[in-house]
């Protein structure tokens, strides 16, 4: 069986050459990982691209000589739950709290989401949004997007396309805000300090 050792490796190194590895394995066979610690950041960071589609078996937890044998169970990531927006969205409810609330995981993927909560009468300033499209789901609540030419309701089950570059401005209503956004994968979001997150 296949030994990759990374205790020599500078530590930038060694994640990249782990999933290299794992990438490059087919379907049923397996790596012994060698490392001089339990690498529990590596064990999350499997769970976050391949719950379900791996598996993680120690063999030997001595100082300085961890080995974890790791196997290819399945072709490529699975299909899975995410999360429960019902249970996020009766969470922010009862804590009242702004700003992302949840976002997608995972080192290789095509998609950014959030789940962006805005407590009643809250706003995201008025600006012109990224320059990509951004598809949002209204889950929870109320509030209204002002845009050039007018105002748009949002309610619960709302499916709002927004254009690249398109001026928005979103406030919330009497019940706060919840909705899921979901784009392109780019740069991390900014936050407005002092305001809540959102698409921009």
């Amino acid at each position: 069986m296949q030994e990759l050792d990374v205790r020599g490796m500078r530590k930038p190194d060694k994640h990249p050459m782990i999933f290299t590895t794992y990438a490059a394995l087919p379907v049923g066979a397996s790596f012994v990982l060698v490392n001089d610690h339990d690498p529990q950041h590596l064990h999350e960071e499997f769970e976050a691209d391949h719950a379900g589609s791996y598996c993680w078996e120690y063999l030997n937890r001595e100082m300085r000589d961890w080995r974890i044998k790791i196997t290819k169970l399945a072709s490529t990531p699975l299909p899975r739950v995410l999360v429960d927006t019902a249970t996020i969205t009766a969470d922010t409810i009862a804590a009242d709290v702004t700003g992302a609330v949840w976002k997608l995981q995972g080192r290789e993927r095509d998609l950014d989401a959030n789940v962006i909560a805005l407590p009643p009468g809250q706003t995201i300033d008025a600006h012109a949004g990224p320059d990509l499209d951004v598809l949002i789901h209204v889950l929870a609540g109320s509030g209204h997007l002002e845009t050039e030419l007018g105002t748009v309701d949002l309610t619960p089950g709302v499916l709002l396309w927004m254009p690249r570059r398109s001026r928005r401005r979103f406030t919330a209503g009497v019940e706060g805000l919840r909705y899921l956004t979901v784009h392109q994968r780019r740069q991390a979001l900014l936050i407005d300090a002092g305001r809540a997150a959102g698409p921009r």
